[in-house]
């Protein structure tokens, strides 16, 4: 909205919470998307934008607040792009993430489902991501009562995470509840060193700067943690005496710890680039379904480490495997889901496209002496696939699990072609799994579907679906 825009505020009762985790509400049959509200709350709303089918407001006071509402923990809360529920009891979290699911198949497949059972609980509310990127960024944002406050704020630097729906803006935070322990310790001294030496932060606009991303990885198994440092070349002696700072934490941090820096001169904001130094071994190992996985800086593998047995369990029951079956794995990644599968089958085949994510499968796959698996890189969204699949055995059981983008419609057609008996779909994104599911449906029936929640405070939701074809 225009500064010289008078505020518009609105009274409104929130009826539920969206797909995006936003609340949703009704004023004259016109619907409101409300920042901050929870369902069953009236409040007093600020109209922040007006699209074609909706409103946007956020809310501004809590008027008869909601008996499942909880003051969220986090300072920072409501500002950074990390959590969106904090403010909601757990138990209801896991309720919203069900419905989630269900309206994704009532509204968006329109099939029905066998089962959509409850959502399955993590381990862990907070401290259980293994994995956190942070940017560097020239444009800190700041609150509304940080600006009224009068404070001076530096606001050409910043690290943390990024405010929603903003790539240039950045919440400067030293701590997240999010990480573990030691991720605090390493942001903490990452922010020391940068403002020891006077680092400037990579600029996305202008493609200007130095420092870019910090990525930590930690493992549940062992405390040891891998922190990837990106930024592009260093020029000045100052920008190399900050690295070599930078890396001297490294002593300081749990056996089998690794610091790495890398660097990226592109203009793409990924955080990902070039290993230049490492101190350490240069990746992580986690034990997760009694499988040893190695970890490389870049690699893929599921957020949530101690919930990941959990959602596994959950795919192997619903696939059913033999010591007969032939099984694929689409988007196998660091092969999460083929080696135990592997445990299990006569022979399993798993296709990626990233090659360090398949470099880590073969060598996990090694590493724990299973030798009935075959991974293959290829790009599944390009018609060459096709060539590669139908060099595969046929498969008795079908494992995808795509990008939030859902499967590429020549992957399903592909899986119509085979027609598995059984075919297993783990997604995080149940619009894009409901739309895949709709199309399967043709051969398939959707026996059960299992909400997983490995992304608390978040409305983010895993879900593990079993299709059955039908005889």
């Amino acid at each position: 909205m225009k500064r010289d825009r008078i505020p518009v505020d609105v009274e409104i009762t929130i009826d539920a919470l969206g797909f995006e985790g936003v609340a949703v509400g009704r004023i004259d049959g016109h619907v409101h998307f409300v920042k901050g509200a929870l369902p069953g709350e009236r409040v007093r709303a600020r109209i922040t934008g007006r699209q074609k089918r909706h409103i946007l407001a956020e809310t501004v006071e809590v008027l008869e607040p909601s008996a499942l509402r909880r003051q969220a923990p986090c300072p920072h809360f409501g500002v950074c792009g990390g959590c969106t529920w904090q403010h909601l009891e757990h138990a209801e979290q896991l309720r919203w993430k069900r419905q989630h699911v269900v309206d994704a198949f009532e509204r968006i497949a329109k099939i029905p489902v066998g089962e959509i059972a409850q959502t399955l609980a993590s381990p862990n509310e907070y401290r259980y991501r293994n994995k956190m990127e942070f940017s560097f960024g020239a444009s800190r944002w700041l609150t509304r009562q940080e600006i009224d406050s009068g404070e001076e704020f530096t606001t050409s630097f910043a690290l943390g995470l990024h405010v929603p729906g903003r790539f240039d803006k950045v919440r400067h935070i030293d701590a997240c509840l999010l990480q573990s322990n030691v991720g605090d310790v390493i942001l903490q001294h990452t922010h020391s060193c940068a403002e020891q030496f006077g680092i400037a932060p990579y600029h996305q606009r202008n493609h200007t700067g130095f420092a870019r991303s910090l990525v930590v990885r930690t493992s549940a198994s062992s405390g040891a943690v891998m922190t990837v440092l990106i930024t592009t070349t260093p020029q000045a002696e100052f920008e190399h005496d900050f690295i070599a700072e930078w890396m001297s934490l490294h002593a300081q941090l749990p056996a089998g710890s690794s610091m790495i820096h890398a660097i990226n001169d592109t203009w793409s904001p990924v955080a990902v680039g070039t290993i230049t130094t490492v101190n350490g071994p240069g990746y992580l190992e986690e034990i997760s379904h009694g499988i040893t996985y190695r970890i490389s800086p870049f690699s893929f593998f599921q957020t949530n480490t101690t919930h990941l047995p959990n959602l596994v369990s959950k795919a192997m029951e619903g696939a059913g495997i033999t010591k007969d079956s032939v099984v694929w794995d689409l988007y196998c990644g660091t092969g999460t889901l083929t080696l135990p599968a592997a445990k299990l089958a006569r022979h399993v085949v798993g296709a990626e496209l990233a090659e360090g994510s398949i470099l880590d499968a073969r060598a996990n796959a090694q590493r724990n002496g299973i030798d009935n698996v075959d991974f293959q890189v290829v790009d599944l969204h390009r018609p060459a696939a096709l060539e590669l699949l139908r060099t595969f055995p046929k498969p008795d059981v079908v494992i995808v699990d795509p990008p939030r983008s859902g499967m590429h419609e020549q992957v399903v057609s592909h899986i119509l072609a085979v027609a598995a008996p059984t075919v297993v779909y783990v997604s995080c994104n149940p619009g894009t799994m409901a739309r895949d599911c709709a199309i399967l449906s043709s051969t398939y029936d959707v026996a059960h579907v299992t909400p997983v929640d490995m992304f608390p405070q978040t409305y983010h939701v895993e879900a593990v679906g079993v299709l059955r074809r039908r005889v």
